[in-house]
């Protein structure tokens, strides 16, 4: 009887989310897919998008909710906490491949890395063990690519509360993106050749704000991967 009772819970819940698919797209077929056919018929043939967008996963931020990016606008990378690793062919290959399509086959003009309030992400680098001890397999790992956001928000900000201290780090920690997105050859050329930039952004969905802000890099020649 349990099991039969089991079998007909699941057998709802997989009707649910049927129906919350089947309910989302036809939405957005009817609202968005047929009222845009222009932009959806030169899709067809490929995109070019002027934007690549590094957002969190939080499903509170969706970039394109966020910024209203129309189908075709952005190229997006999300992952925990809206980091952009240095270059390494070998431990962030996805990242790298990201980039490298987006700045030399799409040739994007924007490279935009957007933090926002409390992310749950930052809040993880905020709390790593102090011996470099982790519990997890994954989560800890990543985060570690904001330690100099980290590093610089406890010793200017380390008389705060940590609630605040996670919040200069979400900020800081997209700081520390950008400069790892000089460490790509490709993305330094375009920098060089004035045909790329580099932005940061930050999203408080407390307050409903959004910042923009650019970092001056001195940057005279490419790297060498």
């Amino acid at each position: 009887m349990a099991n039969a009772t089991a079998a007909v819970t699941g057998e709802m819940k997989q009707l649910a989310v049927d129906d919350k698919l089947k309910t989302g797209f036809t939405q957005f077929k009817k609202e968005v897919y047929e009222k845009k056919p222009d932009v959806f018929g030169e899709l067809k043939d490929g995109q070019s998008p002027k934007f690549m967008v590094f957002a969190c996963s939080d499903s509170r931020v969706c970039p394109s909710h966020v910024l209203a990016f129309q189908p075709g606008e952005a190229f997006a990378v999300r992952n925990i906490a809206n980091m952009v690793p240095p270059y390494d062919r070998a431990k962030y290959a996805g990242v790298g491949a990201a980039i490298e399509y987006a700045v030399l086959h799409l040739k994007v003009k924007i490279i935009l890395v957007v933090g926002h309030s409390r992310c749950g992400g930052i809040k993880g680098l905020m709390s790593l063990k102090d011996d470099g001890s982790t519990s997890t397999d994954f989560i800890e790992d990543w985060v570690k690519i904001g330690l100099p956001a980290r590093a610089k928000v406890q010793a200017n900000y380390g008389d705060l509360p940590f609630a605040e201290q996670c919040s200069k780090c979400e900020k800081e920690a997209v700081n520390v993106s950008l400069g790892n997105l000089l460490t790509y050859p490709f993305v330094r050329e375009g920098l060089i050749n004035k045909t790329l930039t580099i932005q940061g952004g930050y999203y408080n969905f407390v307050t409903g704000s959004f910042e923009t802000w650019g970092l001056d890099f001195n940057i005279t020649q490419p790297v060498k991967a």
